[in-house]
């Protein structure tokens, strides 16, 4: 089901979101008969308390939503979200108590918490829908709210359902729905389109590995954006324990965040020249699976040495970064599941993201504040570029020890990012337990702040 607003109708429910300080004053405020029964009910205005109040004929007169305080607002992101959880069905329409620099992070937070993934079972519709207040762009909220539904429904999906080819099936649903070409690049047509770490990485796997390519656009600033589309990875022969195996599915989350920001851009119509380009592969063990201690050569020419088939995320990655940056992009983005180094360093709520250029990060992360959509800096600490070089190849792919692992991942890919001006999201792509407006299973990371922070990164 669509996350959307529903209009304004005669039988719409007033909806009063009261902050817990200004609960008492509020309160007093009401009819007699109102006050009585919100005191009676227990009703304080604290943070996802939700209450309807009856009218003399029985049906809703009026709902109240707790707002909280500002401290328990701040150890959450969407606070009216818990709320509408709680609420019996209607269609509410917010009448008073929503601050003006909070309501679109809070009408977002109460579109997603009508999320379900429904695929597999009947999932039931959100009860509580929402009228846009006029204060919001309605139209705008929805384009985040729909990305969102397409990352997470993406991820959500098994890989038996999400190998390489629906993940294509999916890229091209998207171009269809948006006049954009879409063109694949499958099985040994990789190594004769020069892309041989994309095919060594999945050429094990009975899905053919792939590079999906869209493309929209003829005039403004190109923008490319490369996401990691790893089906699920085994680990390959460096096999991964059972435990760490169960979540897999979710380790094409790049390429599903890719997909959701360029949703929004061509929802929007952005004028940019937009590239997505997605190493689609499962990283699977059979007689010809690549192995540790191989040396590839990519398409750059720089060879790589293999010390763990299990970071295989960056070596296909790195063939798109160099086929992107050859069409010299005036912004590349890469967005990958790359490293469990960092979730180590930040958890699964951050999107840690790197750049060389200190005006982009803090475009980026004033955006992310006004989206609800975390994010945090870390370094290209070029002094460990020595950590990258092996003995016989020009990188290593797994170097050995525990530290810096996300760092020197992303320094790995900026070998093959060339001299674009480059962005890399070292992503998690999970939420491991739900909150209001966040479900457990797969989440969007860092595309919110990307889509708000676009027009003024490329100067549109």
């Amino acid at each position: 089901m669509p996350l959307t607003f529903v209009p304004a109708t005669a039988d719409s429910i007033p909806l009063h979101i009261v902050e817990q300080g200004n609960f008492a004053v509020w309160r007093d405020q009401q009819k007699p008969e109102t006050s009585a029964w919100i005191t009676a009910n227990g009703f304080t205005g604290a943070a996802g308390q939700a209450l309807v109040v009856p009218g003399a004929d029985g049906k809703i007169a009026l709902a109240v939503a707790g707002f909280g305080t500002p401290d328990k607002r701040a150890r959450q992101r969407f606070t009216l979200a818990g709320a509408a959880q709680k609420l019996p069905q209607g269609r509410y329409q917010i009448v008073s108590g929503l601050p003006d620099d909070l309501a679109e992070m809070e009408c977002l937070g109460w579109l997603l918490s009508g999320y379900s993934f429904g695929r597999y079972s009947s999932k039931p519709a959100p009860k509580a829908r929402l009228v846009a207040p006029k204060s919001v762009d309605a139209d705008r909220i929805e384009r985040m709210a729909a990305a969102e539904q397409l990352a997470r429904d993406l991820i959500n999906t098994p890989a038996a359902d999400m190998g390489p080819d629906s993940l294509e099936a999916a890229a091209r649903d998207l171009a269809n729905s948006y006049g954009a070409s879409c063109t694949v690049t499958t099985g040994d047509s990789l190594l004769a389109e020069n892309l041989p770490m994309i095919h060594a990485v999945g050429r094990a796997a009975a899905c053919a590995p792939r590079l999906i390519e869209l493309r929209k656009g003829n005039t403004g600033p190109k923008l490319t954006l490369v996401g990691k589309g790893v089906c699920f990875d085994t680990g390959g022969l460096n096999l991964k324990p059972g435990a760490s195996m169960g979540l897999m599915k979710k380790d094409m989350g790049g390429a599903a965040n890719v997909l959701g920001l360029a949703q929004m851009i061509l929802a929007a119509n952005l004028p940019v020249q937009l590239r997505v380009l997605i190493p689609a592969v499962e990283n699977n063990v059979a007689g010809n699976a690549f192995r540790p201690g191989d040396v590839l050569t990519s398409r750059k020419g720089l060879t790589v040495e293999i010390n763990n088939t299990d970071a295989e995320g960056r070596l296909v990655l790195a063939d798109a970064l160099a086929l992107a940056d050859e069409d010299a992009p005036d912004l590349l983005i890469s967005m990958a599941t790359l490293t469990g180094a960092a979730r180590v360093a930040v958890g699964p709520d951050l999107a840690p993201f790197y750049t060389d250029h200190d005006a982009d990060a803090g475009l980026l992360a004033k955006a992310a504040r006004t989206t609800a959509d975390p994010v945090w800096r870390m370094p290209f600490h070029t002094p460990y570029e020595a950590m990258i070089e092996p003995d016989i190849a020009d990188l290593d792919n797994a170097p050995a020890g525990s530290f810096a692992g996300s760092i020197t991942a992303a320094l790995f890919l900026r070998r093959f990012a060339g001299h674009s001006r480059y962005m890399h999201f070292d992503i998690y792509g999970w939420c491991p337990k739900p909150a209001p407006g966040l479900s457990k299973g797969g989440v969007s990371q860092g595309i919110r702040a990307l889509n708000d922070a676009l027009p003024d990164l490329l100067d549109l």
